[in-house]
């Protein structure tokens, strides 16, 4: 306990770090080498050496816009107003940008963005395209250690979202590749596979870039340097989705004295408790309107932070998704309850118009048993799903309706309807109103 304190006062009266966050896209946390994955990430690996590497992180939603909006103001979808995708808050809202900057720091950010509206993220916007530009980042870490100004640096990765088109594919035989237990054994799936994987290596050699200037303008010791993978891959049962797959996160943070180096925690964070954490390390005090809760006693070794957590999807005005399917969701530390709102409509998005998912229809469409299983599984789906998360981590054995399990899952279900009223949200009304939510009808109303 005394030990636990002491870090504690460390990391709160340290001077002000940096602060160096890192998000990939579209990354499947389990693909990822620290987290038993097959893809090569040495970058990320090393750095799981050099701090602390979590097993139980996760987002609220499972969808690039809602994330970002979610980990930027630290408030919850429905709150916030921004749940579905393409989405935008209102601009009275603060963000992570008014709450360092009243502490002395600058907000940059490099490569993808997916929030609104720009009045709320008035970061400095490093110039550049969809990926961080390492040349001008460079240029701007040099130029705050010059001139020794506390930063807060968000470097936003478009990988390894599709079109899987960067890295070396041939690291990633197509017939050599391991496909998870979930997928339908195609040559299809096979190939998307391997580029998607070498992707992953080109988003760690990001974070190795990322590191490297940290290091050159030594500022290493200085530096909250934190890389997550967002939610998971655009295959089925992950991204779109609120299974273990689709919301949680491999999340790796490094703050020398103040993280022991090579560390694993199981605390279940959220990324909502990012927006807390950057504020007291920043030596401030989180508003309790946020919903995240400080990781700073987690880096200090603490591995309790959170019973439950909980995930929102809404498909209306996702691309090639139904007209409304809203899933819920609440986990325990080992068990998952999830709510589809409209189990009689069919599930759909991009992934199942995507050449993989074709591949598993075209052959369920022979009568291949275990394809028929799966594509049905994914696109039709009962009211409530009930897994054990510990003996089930995948999410294959739906126990819903169980009557050993009744009571926890009665739990649970109102445990979620609570969430559900503290932001807000009303459930089918709520995904019928998405449209309102997007920057499109944003604009359309500013311009009337």
């Amino acid at each position: 306990m005394k030990s636990l304190l002491f870090l504690l006062l460390t990391l709160a009266g340290s001077a002000k770090p940096n602060i160096v966050f890192i998000i990939a896209d579209d990354c499947t946390f389990r693909d990822l080498g620290c987290y038993g994955g097959q893809a090569h990430t040495p970058n990320i690996d090393k750095l799981a050496t050099q701090g602390m590497r979590f097993t139980r992180c996760f987002q609220t939603a499972p969808m690039c816009s809602p994330t970002r909006h979610n980990i930027y103001t630290g408030l919850p979808p429905v709150l916030s107003g921004a749940y579905p995708n393409h989405t935008f808050v209102a601009p009275e809202t603060k963000c992570v940008v008014q709450y360092l900057s009243g502490l002395g720091y600058t907000v940059a950010q490099s490569g993808k963005t997916h929030v609104s509206p720009g009045k709320v993220f008035n970061w400095k916007k490093i110039p550049g395209g969809k990926n961080p530009e390492f040349d001008k980042v460079g240029t701007f870490i040099k130029e705050q250690a010059t001139e020794k100004k506390p930063f807060c640096l968000l470097l936003c990765s478009n990988e390894p979202h599709t079109p899987w088109n960067k890295g070396d594919a041939s690291r990633y035989p197509a017939d050599k590749v391991q496909l998870p237990p979930y997928f339908v054994d195609t040559p299809e799936t096979r190939d998307g596979m391997s580029r998607y994987l070498a992707e992953i290596t080109y988003f760690d050699s990001q974070v190795g870039q990322a590191m490297d200037l940290v290091e050159k303008n030594g500022l290493t010791d200085d530096t909250l340097f934190i890389v997550t993978s967002e939610q998971g891959s655009s295959f089925a049962f992950a991204k779109w989705t609120c299974y273990d797959n689709g919301l949680q996160t491999g999340l790796i943070a490094r703050w020398p004295g103040k993280i022991k180096p090579g560390s694993t925690n199981p605390a279940m964070i959220q990324y909502l408790d990012i927006l807390p954490t950057f504020i007291e390390a920043a030596g401030g005090t989180a508003p309790e309107s946020l919903r995240g809760k400080s990781l700073l006693p987690v880096f200090a070794g603490k591995q309790d932070h959170k019973t439950h957590v909980h995930g929102i999807m809404t498909t209306k005005g996702i691309n090639d998704g139904s007209p409304h399917y809203g899933i819920r969701s609440i986990r325990s530390g080992k068990y998952k309850l999830i709510w589809n709102l409209t189990p009689e409509v069919k599930f759909e998005n991009a992934c199942t118009t995507a050449p993989e998912f074709r591949s598993w229809l075209k052959l369920a469409a022979t009568g291949h048993k275990d394809a028929l299983a799966k594509t049905k599984r994914y696109q039709h789906r009962p009211e409530f799903e009930l897994y054990d998360i510990v003996k089930d981590p995948l999410e294959l054995k739906n126990l819903a309706e169980s009557p050993d399990l009744a009571n926890i899952q009665k739990d649970l279900h109102q445990r979620l309807q609570t969430w559900m009223t503290s932001c807000g949200d009303k459930g089918q009304p709520t995904e019928l109103a998405a449209r309102e939510h997007m920057t499109g009808n944003r604009r359309k109303k500013k311009a009337k």
